[in-house]
């Protein structure tokens, strides 16, 4: 089946440009369909389903800005980009604050509204795809949390979709920040033990000598300080679910115990000698490499294989880019809801700083960015201003491209950028080499080298 055309709406008093505007946006595979005033641009827009709208910021009778507040009000989530001779900071300002998702001064490259427009149209997709899934979430199907619209997370949620129906044991693998505790959250939510405790423990911050005392219980007189009798997390837990974080911290001994628990079903208290069934499903997670730690000797084989009946592992924020400006928006709503501040807008320009940044601490740390930018700030939209140095020195010290997992050729790779470069520039080998921080002579050659004409 033929994949379907995006459908865009072109609004432009000016026939001259709607006309080259609609011929670029064609020839680039789009459908395409114009008005001459923003009146005419509403009453499509009312009749049809468009993808993204590009409107003038000044026609007559109706301006760009009523189209911008219509179409919001009809269909938050087509996009609309605001097209203008007067590209003046107020008239930005007014335009994002209105909604829009981007605001472009004439005269514009053909490149730059294509670009602009495939953004606009990832950023469609995403709002589409999250009310899809809150949708689903109301209906216990899905967790309204975990947000994104990547492949890899679509992948993560249909594993979570099946093994929440089963009493399986689940180990949940990413780095720090991925939202494992979220994911052990969502799974127990979603189960037939939702109505019971979900009780989570951190196997990395108990001391060696307390672990079993938390996890099992104990009797009063156990040992030094057990003044009475104590139940433990997986007492605790019983008929619903216990998780098990960093559950690669655990000493050795520890880990024996457990094993016997996973396969008896059975806990025996510290000072007690009879043992006492529970029936707890056990989520863990570790943000180390358990198969590096089992040859280390550091972790047991045999529960590594008790854990992982079902693997998730979480990708880093790094492998699902295309998320962020979702996340971005769900970070915002939260953030100013919980702080009882105005809702806050945020500009193209830092979603692609953000997009380029490596995000060691994965979804936490871009969370806690935009809260200290929300904080900081006392305006109502989010610029490049706002955004912490660190992360735009580290934007202009990195490449603009992800490396591949598979090798690469470098005399094709720069083959291909020396291509790219000149066809940008029209051939004009001075404007090239500048770009490229080359001298012409240096480009020259390197042209010969490849047979670039």
């Amino acid at each position: 089946m033929a994949e379907k055309k995006p459908k865009i709406l072109i609004a432009d008093d000016d026939d001259s440009l709607r006309r080259v505007l609609e011929f670029q946006l064609s020839e680039a595979g789009y459908k395409v369909e114009t008005a001459a005033d923003g009146a005419q641009a509403l009453e499509l827009f009312s009749k049809t389903k468009f993808d993204c709208v590009i409107t003038d910021w000044r026609m007559p009778a109706v301006s760009g800005l009523e189209v911008l507040r219509r179409a919001n009000t009809i269909n938050s989530e087509t996009p609309v980009i605001i097209i203008t001779a007067f590209g003046d900071v107020e008239t930005a300002v007014q335009a994002l604050r209105g909604g829009a998702f981007d605001f472009i001064t004439k005269p514009f490259d053909r490149q730059v509204i294509l670009s602009t427009i495939q953004k606009a149209l990832k950023y469609g997709s995403a709002l589409a795809e999250k009310r899809r899934l809150r949708a689903l979430a109301h209906n216990d199907s899905y967790p309204e949390n975990i947000i994104g619209n990547s492949e890899k997370i679509k992948q993560v949620l249909a594993i979570i979709n099946r093994v929440a129906k089963t009493n399986a044991t689940v180990l949940i693998q990413g780095e720090s920040g991925t939202g494992k505790e979220l994911v052990a959250k969502t799974i127990h939510l979603l189960s037939e033990r939702k109505g019971k405790p979900f009780i989570a423990i951190n196997c990395a911050a108990i001391p060696e000598t307390l672990i079993e005392a938390e996890l099992f219980g104990y009797k009063k007189g156990a040992f030094t300080g057990a003044i009475s009798e104590s139940k433990g997390k997986f007492e605790e837990a019983n008929g619903g679910t216990l998780f098990l974080d960093e559950v690669s911290a655990m000493p050795l001994s520890s880990q024996t115990k457990l094993l016997r628990v996973l396969q008896e079903h059975e806990i025996t208290r510290l000072g007690e000698n009879l043992p006492r069934k529970i029936n707890v499903r056990v989520i863990a997670s570790t943000n180390e490499d358990l198969s590096e730690l089992i040859k280390q000797n550091r972790f047991r084989e045999d529960l590594y294989y008790r854990l992982a009946v079902v693997p998730i592992t979480l990708p880093p924020l790094r492998k699902r880019r295309e998320d962020i400006p979702l996340l971005a928006e769900h970070f915002l709503q939260k953030i100013t809801q919980k702080h009882g501040i105005k809702p806050v807008k945020i500009t193209q320009e830092v979603l692609e700083i953000f997009n380029s940044y490596s995000w060691p601490g994965n979804v936490r740390e871009l969370e806690n960015v935009i809260e200290r930018m929300v904080i900081l700030s006392d305006k109502e939209i989010l610029t490049l201003d706002d955004v912490p140095e660190h992360i735009k020195n580290e934007q202009s010290r990195r490449l603009w491209f992800e490396l591949p997992e598979e090798p690469i050729n470098l005399e094709a790779l720069e083959c291909e950028i020396l291509r790219e470069t000149l066809k940008r520039f029209g051939g004009n080998q001075s404007q090239a080499a500048r770009y490229l921080g080359i001298t012409r002579s240096a480009l020259i050659y390197r042209m010969k080298k490849y047979g670039l004409e």
